[in-house]
């Protein structure tokens, strides 16, 4: 009994309705479909409820593949974005109560003064943060960092 997800898909059905063409769902996402995914767009918008969010390896596939991250500073992203360099972060962190409010309001900033103008109109910055997101995410997230980190400090 998943009311929870239950609740979640009535409300994308309704928003879809509202705004026709605007929303997809991918029923059945599995890892071929994330694959996809995360090989096929420039931006990765990942906005969790903070601090709700475990980890956010979605995120980590994409930035692996040269994709660019778009988030709130939750799971993974505090510590990985560098932000105009291999990314974005919006809102700051903020925790407070409005929350919704606060993220539409630095998304919307956020995209519309650094992350169109650069897609747009620096064509090479664009590149070189895709350069740094691949950097970044096999320099922290890789599993071959892990096993080095690993053994020097289990057998170093």
């Amino acid at each position: 009994n998943d009311m929870g997800g239950k609740a979640t898909i009535t409300n994308l059905v309704r928003i879809a309705r509202e705004y026709p063409g605007s929303v997809v769902f991918l029923q059945g996402y599995d890892m071929a479909i994330g694959k996809m995914l995360t090989r096929g767009c420039d931006v990765w918008l990942n906005n969790p409820v903070r601090p709700m969010e475990a980890s956010g390896t979605s995120g980590m596939k994409a930035a692996m593949n040269g994709v660019l991250n778009l988030s709130t500073l939750d799971g993974w992203w505090p510590e990985a974005c560098d932000h105009g360099v291999n990314g974005w972060q919006f809102s700051g962190g903020y925790q407070g109560g409005d929350c919704d409010s606060v993220d539409v309001a630095s998304l919307y900033q956020v995209l519309t003064g650094e992350v169109i103008p650069t897609y747009e109109n620096r064509r090479e910055a664009w590149v070189g943060m895709m350069h740094a997101s691949i950097e970044m995410a096999q320099w922290r997230f890789s599993a071959a960092r892990m096993l080095q980190d690993y053994y020097q400090r289990m057998y170093a």
